[in-house]
């Protein structure tokens, strides 16, 4: 009798029960049916012609011919329309994949792109034969699944065994059976612990995200919300003399040609007395021309009346925190009671100061106010939906219910006002992370200081378009707080608040959502469950492949209602993403090289009116010949980079862990149809195809 091949329907084969010895009687395993007589016989096969009832002759005989032809023939047309559009789709997407692959380059390539001519061969073809190696690995494993499930080999339900002798027909039997033995005595039983262990923590982290979204619902219902004082917003009403306190702006950028101007133009537009704001301009440029476009753009708003400074750092140290540790050193910033920053692409609306600075008053408990952020290029392709999907949870609930509750969230480095005390009182901007904003902030609240998330209040930036770039961000993003967390835990312990406030920043702040989540999100979706398709002793319930991810995709994607048709992508690419907060989570706990990695992301300059040369050239023209540089240089300077931009070309690159996972998952996948396991199959074929897909750079920006 050959193997059924009705994956889903109940297996009706019964070959010979094969009992395996175990010494734990309370282990449970998944029975194995080794092959029975039948399967040795070819071609016992059965056609009685009962697959059409005569009932439904006889009513198909009453069907109008004319009608039933039409119908076929609406039916064959949608069918072609279908395959055309899928054609079509593949055709273009194995183009991409050809010129990916045809361009060679990884991710373990120099950042700094070189012309073809200069790539190093070797990289190429090492990478190469990884990928074949491990390919084969997989698909002899593979094979020896089939080749198994073919001879007869059936896995039923679970079941307590108990030892009873077997003997077997052949040679492949023999070393199956001891593969089984070796899974069942040696493989299984880690395997399934670990997943016990993961499945825990992702309960724990279900509740945790579920209880963040009932106070996100509770906060709607009662309408609550951060409101000043009443004589604080009158005064403000009132002109200049009302309450208008000294603010100092700043913009921390490194070699931000894209975004500058607007930036500037932002803040020297904000609705504030002249007399009661300075604009510093925090330049950590290493290029020359752009440090004199920057020089230029401050200039000019200086003759407009603007109060605002350009300050470049001799030694540039510490990336932006020793940026911000320097400007503060400036002696007038002891006249100033506050200080609100903003990075090199956010643009504040003129309203923000007072929007924001009233809450300070009569408040004096009170050290930051932080705004939320909304985004010019959300839909600019499904790199910035999947992102804007993230963030939006991220302000609305996580931010927005800690505030609310507990007045303390990681500070985001921007768009938000500081009182100046506050910060010399944690100590001021230290360089011993790539989170600064985050560390000023524990450091704050460990103080006794409180936050306030303002989510009414928005200000404009933009997100990364290509993956290359939203990759470094958030491996910087997650490899600091493991960072953090090493340094700041005695502090926390010793510190002077209540157990309950320990306990949120320690288990709730660090470890549940900055090292467990991203530890089960990659062992258990990524190592664990393709794992468990070849250990099939070892089980994940479908509610933890399915159900709960599902049900927490669904409540992440409530704070963007009009993303819901991405709900799907997003919980794959979520998964995906796991590689790379996996890898930065680890570097950043042992102190690996890689956790002081600072990249500044890449900028595309969306919200910029023109294009950047032709508005600089703009603009110097009209700048007085005492204060202008030399425009015949600058012009040389920005012919000549020009130049080089157009010799060298940006390549996307194929990332190797991704694409070695890919083809573990889809080898994965086709094994889980052996055991008749439909929504591991679906997730694993799916998961797969999205690390395929992100290994070959096919989502985001695409280049050359």
């Amino acid at each position: 009798m050959a193997p059924s091949f009705d994956w889903w329907a109940k297996e009706t084969h019964r070959g010979t029960p094969v009992v395996v010895k175990m010494e734990n009687p309370n282990w449970s395993m998944v029975e194995l049916e080794a092959p029975s007589d039948e399967d040795f016989l070819i071609g016992a096969a059965a056609a009685d012609g009962s697959s059409t009832p005569q009932g439904r002759d006889k009513k198909s005989r009453n069907k109008n011919a004319k009608q039933l032809t039409w119908v076929l023939l609406l039916r064959a047309h949608k069918a072609a329309g279908c395959l055309t559009s899928i054609a079509t789709a593949l055709v273009s997407l194995g183009s991409a994949v050809r010129r990916r692959l045809r361009s060679g380059r990884t991710d373990t390539d120099a950042d700094v792109a070189e012309p073809e001519s200069n790539e190093n061969p070797t990289v190429r073809s090492r990478f190469y034969s990884c990928i074949k190696v491990f390919l084969w690995l997989s698909v002899v494993l593979l094979g020896f699944e089939v080749a198994a499930y073919f001879k007869g080999w059936h896995f039923g339900a679970p079941q307590y065994l108990l030892a009873t002798p077997f003997g077997f027909k052949d040679l492949f039997d023999s070393l199956y059976s001891r593969w089984v033995l070796v899974r069942v005595e040696y493989l299984a039983p880690p395997l399934q612990f670990l997943a016990n262990v993961c499945i825990v923590l992702f309960l724990i982290q279900s509740v945790d995200r579920l209880v963040l979204c009932l106070g996100c619902f509770w906060i709607k219902f009662k309408r609550i919300k951060p409101i000043p004082k009443l004589d604080a917003v009158a005064d403000l009403e009132s002109g200049e003399d009302g309450y208008f306190p000294m603010v100092l702006v700043q913009i921390p950028m490194c070699n931000e040609k894209e975004v500058y101007q607007q930036s500037i133009a932002a803040v020297c537009n904000l609705d504030w007395p002249k007399s009661k704001i300075l604009i510093q301009i925090l330049d950590d440029s290493d290029d020359p021309t752009t440090q004199l476009l920057i020089k230029e753009e401050v200039n000019k708003w200086q003759d407009e009346g603007a109060k605002i400074v350009y300050r470049h750092r001799v030694i540039r140290d510490g990336y932006k925190a020793g940026n911000l540790k320097s400007a503060m050193n400036c002696s007038y910033v002891k006249d100033y009671e506050f200080v609100a920053i903003f990075d090199a692409d956010f643009q504040p609306a003129p309203d923000f100061l007072k929007r924001t600075v009233p809450h300070f008053k009569d408040n004096e408990e009170l050290g930051l106010v932080q705004a939320r952020w909304s985004f010019v290029n959300k839909d600019e392709n499904l790199l910035t939906r999947l992102q804007n999907i993230n963030l939006a949870f991220h302000f609305e609930v996580e931010q927005q219910v800690n505030g609310v509750f507990i007045n303390f969230f990681g500070f985001n480095g921007t768009a938000g006002v500081w009182r100046i005390k506050a910060l010399e009182d944690a100590g001021g901007w230290l360089e011993r992370t790539t989170v600064e904003d985050m560390d000023i902030a524990v450091r704050a609240h460990l103080h006794g200081w409180k936050f306030i998330f303002l989510n009414d209040v928005e200000c404009q930036c933009e997100l990364p378009e290509s993956y290359e770039a939203y990759r470094k961000q958030q491996h910087r993003w997650h490899s600091g707080p493991m960072q953090l967390f090493r340094l700041c835990l005695p502090a926390i312990i010793r510190a002077k608040i209540s157990v309950w406030k320990k306990f949120n920043m320690i288990f709730l702040f660090f470890l549940l959502r900055k090292l467990i989540l991203p530890f089960y999100s990659f062992t258990l979706f990524c190592i664990i469950l393709p794992m468990t398709m070849f250990v099939p002793e070892a089980e994940l319930p479908a509610w933890v492949v399915c159900y709960i991810p599902a049900t927490m995709s669904f409540l992440n994607i409530l704070p963007a209602p009009k993303s819901f048709p991405f709900i799907v992508p997003y919980l794959l690419f979520e998964n995906t993403m796991s590689v790379t907060k996996f890898n930065a989570m680890v570097s950043g706990l042992f102190q690996l090289g890689s956790a002081y990695e600072w990249v500044v992301t890449k900028k595309s300059g969306r919200s910029s009116e023109g294009d950047l040369v032709s508005l600089a050239q703009k603009d110097l023209k009209h700048q007085r010949g005492s204060s202008a540089p030399n425009l015949d240089d600058i012009n040389e300077e920005i012919r000549q980079q020009e130049q080089k931009a157009r010799q060298q070309k940006k390549h996307n690159r194929i990332y190797t862990k991704e694409l070695a996972l890919a083809f573990l998952l889809l080898t994965a996948s086709a094994r889980s149809l052996l055991s008749a396991q439909g929504i591991h199959f679906y997730f694993l074929l799916f998961q797969g195809i999205s690390f395929l897909l992100v290994g070959l750079d096919l989502i985001g920006e695409q280049v050359q």
